[in-house]
Order: C-alpha cells, then sequence, then structure tokens
C-alpha cells in the first residue's frame, strides 16, 4: 500500500457527506432533514474559514506538508478539496429539492417573491416596511469611491439599478441581508390548510423599489453572495497589552482576514460578477464558487416550526439520576458515591444544581471551573456570580481562545470579575480545553473536594443536543488531584505528579501509549488483547502508529470515530484487525471513551482530549478513570450498543464510501434511542445496590 494515512482534510470532507446522508435519509422526519442540511452548511463555511484557509497558507507560502498526512502536495489537496466540495454541492441541491417537492405534498410550501399572490404581497410588503426597512441601509458602489469592508459570512444582494429604455445607464448597490437582527423566514398566513415561507432574502427582492425611492431606474434585479474570510487570528505581542485587549484587537483584524471563498449565485450578469470580484480581489480559478440563489443555508437549522409532530423528532425527556433526587443535596449524594451522568439522555439540570448548592451552602469555601464555551445566557455562570456574591473564592479559568467563541468569553470574563471572580485567561503557551470543576467544602474541621470531570462543554444549550459524559465524584483521589489543575492555572510554576487523572500536555500520550503497548504484550502472550476507543477525531500520526503495530501483534481494535480520521484499516499486515465506525444522527456523539482489556481486568477512561497532534501536545486535557464498576459498565454497554448500531453507523473504510453497518439486520439497532433505553430502564426510581 502506498499510503498509511487517509488525509484529515479529506476525512472532514466524508464525515460531512455523513451529515448529507442524514439529510437524503428518506426515514429521518422530514424538516429534521432541513435541519441536517443547515448542519452541512455551518461545518462547510467553518471548515473554509479554518482548514481550508491553511491549506491555502501552505499553497502560496509554503508550509509543513509532512503535516497534511495522506499523499497530496497542498496544491493537489486543494484541487481535491474543490472537485469533493463541487460534488457534494451538486447532491445537497438535489436533496433540498427533494426536501421541498416533499413538503409541497405535506401543503407546506418555500415560495420566492415571484410566487407571492397580491394577498401575501401585501403581507410581504407590510413586515418590509415596518421590521425590514428600518435597519437596512443600501450601499451604492461607484468606481471613485472605496469599496466597503464586507462581513465575513454575511449574505449580501448585488444589485443592478437599471432603465429599460436606455440600458447603458446603470449603477450597482450592495444590501447586506440582515442576519442577526431578523429571523432569515418570513411566515405568511396560513390559507386552506397551506402553510407558506419565504426567505428574507426574497422580501427584500420583492420590495427593492422601496430602497431606492430617490432614483428613477425601473429595472432592478438583486443575485445574492457571500465570502468566507480566514478565521486565524493575529494577535498582537505589545507587552504593556492586557491579554484580553489583544484578542479584542485579534478578533476586529479576523473581520478583515483574507478572503478564502466567495459563493455567488451563477445567474449573476457577468458585467456585476466581474466587477465585484474585481474589488474583492478574488481569483477566478480558485476562490469563486458559482451556487443556488440562497446562501448561508446554515439558517435552515432554525427554519420555522410549522410542520405537524410527525415531521419531527420524537423528544426525549431527559432522565432523572435516581441517586439525584429533587429537593435533596447532590454534595450529600456525591460524598456517598460516584454518579456518572449522561448527556443529553439525562438531565443538565444536575451539573446546575451542584454549582447552585455550591454557591449557597456555607460550608463551601472555594469553587473551580474552566471554561472553553458556555451558553449565552448561562446558568452556569449565574450560579458562580452569585457563589462570589456569597463570599465564595471562586476561580474561573476562561479560555478566550476558544475559536469562534472568543467575544462570548471576553463578555463572561468581564461579568465574573465584576462580580469578584479571580478569573485566569488561560495558560501561557496552552489552550485549557478540560472540563473540569471542583469545590472546597469544609467537613468536620477538615477540607474535603468535591469534583466534576467531563467529556463536554459547561454548556446547558449544547447538552441538549451533545452526547456526553460527566463525572460526580467526592473520591480524593480524584478530587484532591482535580483541585491541583487548577492550583497549577493560578500559580504555572506549580507541578504535580497525578496519579489517577492523565493531563497533557505533560502525561495523556504517554499514558495511552503505555496502554497500547500493554496490550501489545499480552498478545504477544497469546493473551486476549483488545481495546474499543471512542473519540470524535483520530489524526495524531503517532498515535496511529502505534493503533498500526497493536493491529499487527494481534490486538483487536474497534474504534467509533465520529470525525475525521486517518486511520487506513483492514490492509493485510498493517491494520488487519482494525475495525471503524461513525455514528451520525439525532445527537452530535462528542464523548470520549477509552476501554482497554487489560487481561481481564478492564479499564475505563473519559476524556476531554481527541487524538489530534494539537489536543496532545499543545493543550491541558484531562482523562479521568472510572473506578466504579457499575459506572464502567454504563460505559462499556454504550460502547457495546453502539458497536452493534446498524441504522445510523456507517463504516469507515479507505475509500471513504461510508456504506452503513447492515449486521444483524433482522433486530434494527439504532443505538442512541437503544442507550436512552437502557439508562431509562437502570435509573428506576429504587437504588443501586451498594
Amino acid at each position: 500500500m502506498n499510503n498509511k494515512y487517509i488525509n484529515r482534510e479529506i476525512s472532514w470532507l466524508a464525515f460531512n457527506g455523513r451529515v448529507l446522508q442524514e439529510a437524503e435519509d428518506q426515514t429521518v422526519p422530514l424538516l429534521e432533514r432541513l435541519r441536517f442540511l443547515g448542519i452541512f452548511s455551518n461545518n462547510q463555511d467553518e471548515f473554509f474559514r479554518v482548514r481550508v484557509a491553511t491549506v491555502k497558507r501552505m499553497v502560496k507560502l509554503g508550509g509543513d506538508e509532512e503535516s497534511l498526512l495522506g499523499d497530496y502536495t497542498p496544491k493537489e489537496l486543494h484541487r481535491e478539496i474543490e472537485r469533493i466540495v463541487i460534488e457534494q454541492s451538486k447532491k445537497y441541491q438535489q436533496i433540498y429539492e427533494d426536501i421541498l417537492a416533499q413538503m409541497a405534498t405535506e401543503n407546506m410550501f418555500v415560495v420566492n417573491e415571484k410566487q407571492l399572490t397580491s394577498d401575501q404581497g401585501e403581507e410581504v410588503l407590510s413586515y418590509f416596511n415596518n421590521k425590514v426597512l428600518p435597519s437596512m441601509v443600501p450601499l451604492m458602489l461607484t468606481q471613485t469611491a472605496k469599496f466597503p469592508d464586507l462581513r465575513d459570512r454575511s449574505v449580501y444582494l448585488a444589485v443592478k439599478l437599471s432603465k429599460s429604455n436606455a440600458p447603458e445607464e446603470f449603477t450597482y448597490s450592495l444590501v447586506r441581508i440582515p442576519g442577526k437582527s431578523l429571523p432569515r423566514f418570513l411566515v405568511l398566513p396560513e390559507k386552506d390548510g397551506k402553510k407558506y415561507v419565504i426567505f428574507l432574502d426574497d422580501v427584500i427582492r420583492y420590495c427593492l423599489k422601496e430602497l431606492y425611492p430617490i432614483f428613477d431606474y425601473d429595472t432592478l434585479e438583486a443575485y445574492a453572495f457571500k465570502i468566507s474570510r480566514d478565521a486565524e487570528l493575529d494577535i498582537d505581542d505589545d507587552i504593556s497589552k492586557s491579554f484580553v485587549e489583544k484578542m479584542s484587537a485579534g478578533l476586529k483584524k479576523r473581520k478583515k482576514g483574507s478572503t478564502v471563498r466567495m459563493v455567488y449565485d451563477r445567474e449573476m450578469p457577468e458585467d456585476l460578477l466581474e466587477y465585484i470580484t474585481k474589488k474583492l480581489k478574488v481569483g477566478k480559478t480558485e476562490n469563486q464558487i458559482a451556487s443556488e440563489r440562497y446562501h448561508n443555508r446554515k439558517d435552515l437549522m432554525d427554519f420555522p416550526n410549522i410542520g405537524e409532530p410527525h415531521h419531527y423528532y420524537q423528544r426525549i425527556r431527559p432522565l432523572q439520576h435516581k441517586d439525584l433526587p429533587a429537593r435533596q443535596s447532590v454534595l450529600k449524594q456525591i460524598a456517598k458515591r460516584d454518579i456518572l451522568l449522561h448527556f443529553p439522555y439525562q438531565s443538565y439540570n444536575h451539573v446546575i444544581d451542584f454549582l447552585r448548592e455550591a454557591a449557597i451552602d456555607p460550608n463551601v469555601k472555594e469553587i473551580g471551573l474552566t471554561v472553553y464555551r458556555v451558553a449565552t445566557f448561562s446558568k452556569v455562570m449565574n450560579a458562580l456570580q452569585n457563589a462570589a456574591r456569597n463570599g465564595k473564592k471562586v476561580t474561573v479559568l476562561i479560555e478566550l481562545q476558544a475559536r469562534f467563541d472568543e467575544e462570548n468569553n471576553i463578555f463572561w470574563s468581564n461579568k465574573l470579575q465584576e462580580e469578584g471572580v479571580n478569573v485566569i485567561h488561560g495558560v501561557p503557551g496552552l489552550k485549557v480545553h478540560s472540563k473540569i470543576a471542583y469545590v472546597a467544602r469544609e467537613e468536620e474541621g477538615e477540607k474535603r473536594y468535591y469534583a466534576y470531570i467531563g467529556t463536554g462543554n459547561f454548556h446547558e444549550g449544547t447538552a441538549r443536543v451533545y452526547a456526553d459524559e460527566g463525572l460526580m465524584t467526592a473520591d480524593p483521589r480524584i478530587a484532591t488531584e482535580v483541585a491541583n489543575i487548577f492550583e497549577f492555572f493560578r500559580l504555572n510554576y506549580r507541578s504535580f505528579d497525578y496519579e489517577h487523572l492523565i493531563v497533557s500536555p505533560f502525561h495523556l500520550r504517554n499514558f495511552f501509549t503505555a496502554q497500547i503497548e500493554n496490550e501489545i504484550r499480552l498478545a504477544k502472550e497469546g493473551k486476549d488483547a483488545y481495546m474499543v476507543i471512542k473519540l470524535n477525531s483520530l489524526v495524531d500520526k503517532s498515535m496511529v502508529k502505534m493503533l498500526y503495530k497493536a493491529s499487527a501483534a494481534g490486538v483487536k481494535i474497534k474504534l467509533i470515530v465520529r470525525g475525521v480520521c486517518s486511520i487506513v484499516p483492514g490492509v493485510q499486515g498493517l491494520s488487519e484487525n482494525i475495525e471503524i465506525i461513525s455514528i451520525v444522527d439525532k445527537f452530535l456523539e462528542h464523548s470520549r471513551i477509552l476501554l482497554f482489556g487489560n487481561g481481564g481486568e478492564e479499564q475505563i477512561f473519559i476524556a476531554s482530549a481527541d487524538w489530534m497532534p494539537r489536543n496532545l501536545n499543545r493543550r491541558i486535557e484531562v482523562a479521568c478513570p472510572i473506578y466504579d464498576e457499575e459506572l464502567k459498565a454504563e460505559l462499556k454497554e454504550q460502547l457495546l450498543i453502539q458497536l452493534q448500531d446498524n441504522q445510523k453507523a456507517r463504516i469507515l473504510d479507505r475509500d471513504l464510501r461510508n456504506s452503513y453497518c447492515s449486521s444483524n439486520k433482522n433486530e434494527p439497532i439504532r443505538s442512541q434511542i437503544a442507550y436512552y433505553n437502557y439508562l431509562r430502564e437502570i435509573h428506576k426510581s429504587e437504588k443501586r445496590n451498594g
């Protein structure tokens, strides 16, 4: 075999292809399929802003081609990305049109400005004048005036104004569609049992003349386009500025980053397209993508709820953990035994209750928590503010460099500091990606620690759709070491020897390398040797080599990788003992769970880290052993159920075909539903043994 690795970018595009499969899947409720189209578009935007921007820098400036993995030069990779994106875009449009046709059979219609009845036209005109027009000012374009700075990812209408009796007299204008202040869709009045929705873009198109009342042009044409900018942050090294000031300045610069893609309506007249691309300095060959009339289709994630119940997923009711009954002390329950939470199957209110109780308990003296991403209106942050108001010593490490959440994190940094919270802005040279918290409580004259270690952020919004795990424990082996990590955050020169937690970049790579080496030793001794590893991404070359080494030694390896994966499975002499699946379903699989056979004494860990160079080398990440046997059984059952999934699991092979797993088709197993049912059964009101 010529190449032992699958390229990261190509693998990522295959992952987004799995999202597109969900939009295509006829068994997915109709309006949920629209949502998956929105997710696909949002993913693709971020991919261009981050990954394609990096590849383009390599093409232009050169770079570490070794880091690409896979048999590509930067130029070849860029061409292959472009080919796949065009192919996926065509498929996307076919799926979108198919969904619209099915919606029409269900009396739901997405109409454009040319399809409006006179009554609907009056409704649209009234909405435009009352809601839209006040927030819009067209930009008139002239040859002499400076071309305006366009916002990253905003949709613009390029307008050509001309006279039908003198077409040589024309002018150009730009109109930004107000995506934040107004919803992207307008629901029109229902008529004869039929429901109608129109894009905000088409509301503006219908009312274009209202925008240019002082001109006597009688022909107005509008064509959508948008640009994506390089999302790399340029951080000033001025030592006189605070890190928050540097980040704020860097965010402003990012809004004017270089253009990595321009998507435009293919119906745009050639003269107008040439004018805009020339002003934007967008090259024809690489940066321009002709598309349909609507852009920013990520907004389909928020398509209006005009359907019937069967057009949506049936909502699951988050389960109450049986060891955390309502209106009882969470800390007392944690003191009795470890508690493992599985989101979104179980209620995130348990985490909020943990923090709220700590905020008001007079015996709690300290609280610490790491922030990577939090909700805009965060109950977690509210609890921490109240804790500070109640005189607790509160320490919050806020990672200001959490990509695309920088502004929200700066906002919360300021809010917390106003309440007297000790806010730490990361660790120099490292991103803090761990999801940990601790509470120090005075009990019988001594300090006792309680801790939370999770695989997902302290974000009650994403906890409703991200599948994650969270361990609550008062086990001093774990809780004390969580507190020690916060001591390191406060005083970076304080180092600790962690005997139970595995912390990157100090120990995580070496620890899991040793775990794999142990399985290799067992295999060579003729004993059962196996591992099941669930991650979001697996692209670290050294860890891939270790898994290849283990496979060659006879270790049975099963991988569940949602996103990018650089392993080429099933190659004789290299990876014949490696099987990989990926699950894309209603919830985003986000947890990291690692199981090692260990000669019959199985070990299971949860972690915040994927196996990527950035997670293992340049981030503070935490992996945590699960000691409680019943909790280990819960996690193992999740892995086993997912490995049996024959509805939403895809096989990851060398050709990236995204074929569905088809084993045991006589017994359909959809792992997310099956695991929810499993948890519902074991978390009935009766207490656990012991």
